[in-house]
């Protein structure tokens, strides 16, 4: 027998959200490790540079969540991309190619909405 859904499960199914999280560990990667390892190194610098240089630290922190934002809209932008040149050739799209697709958007929405 399952159990009871509560309220809570029952506004989280209206709203399409779904009623337990998706967990940290199997949320889709947003960005390649290899621009993790560069966009947390640059970080770094950034953070560190605030003692001698809060402004400069400041200005340059803007530029690179900026830079990482933009990257995050290009990559956004390319799948899109993918299946619109798709469809707009007639080609058929496979479910499972739409499934990883809405996961990958559910995942970044997930974690937009999180506070």
């Amino acid at each position: 027998m399952s159990p009871e859904l509560t309220t809570a499960d029952l506004v989280e199914r209206a709203e399409g959200r779904p009623a337990t999280p998706e967990p940290e560990d199997t949320a889709m990667a947003l960005f390649s490790e290899e621009q993790v390892r560069d966009l947390r190194g640059r970080w770094d610098q950034v953070q560190a540079s605030f003692v001698d240089e809060p402004r400069g630290a400041v200005e340059k922190a803007d530029t690179l969540v900026a830079e990482a934002i933009s990257k995050l809209a290009e990559g956004f932008a390319r799948t899109r991309a993918s299946l619109d040149g798709q469809w707009k050739r007639g080609d058929s799209v496979s479910t499972e190619d739409l499934r990883q697709a809405l996961r990958h958007y559910r995942s970044f929405f997930g974690r937009l909405l999180r506070t």
